[in-house]
């Protein structure tokens, strides 16, 4: 995996790794703060923080002596854009799908018929 996209989706696939990212929201924290909820030790903790940190969702800064992780939020412009993108391919596709069956359903009801002029003409 080498595009950031595909490092950022990998990263959030781990349900402790969301559930950081949804804390790192509202504040940043220490790896003590983060750890504390869960029945993991903090090695593991710092190696989530580690993924996390490599797909450029985190940061770390050193303020005295605390390091914070910090959330870096525009990575999910990224995602954003992405899941965009195809989301419109999606909708367009179902509106294209919505006037076929309106068109067929106009077909079949025979308090319509004769209202289509292209019918039977090929599109």
């Amino acid at each position: 995996m080498t595009d950031q996209l595909s490092r950022v989706f990998a990263a959030l696939a781990d349900p402790t790794r969301r559930d950081m990212v949804a804390r790192l929201t509202e504040a940043d924290h220490t790896v003590n703060d983060l750890a504390a909820p869960y029945d993991v030790s903090l090695q593991a903790v710092s190696k989530h923080l580690k993924v996390l940190e490599d797909a450029g969702l985190v940061s770390r800064t050193r303020e005295a002596q605390r390091r914070p992780v910090h959330l870096e939020a525009e990575v999910f412009d990224l995602m954003t854009r992405w899941i965009e993108r195809y989301r419109r391919r999606a909708e367009e596709r179902f509106s294209r799908l919505d006037a076929v069956l309106a068109r067929m359903q106009d077909d079949d009801d025979p308090a319509h018929e004769g209202d289509n002029p292209t019918e039977g003409t090929a599109s």
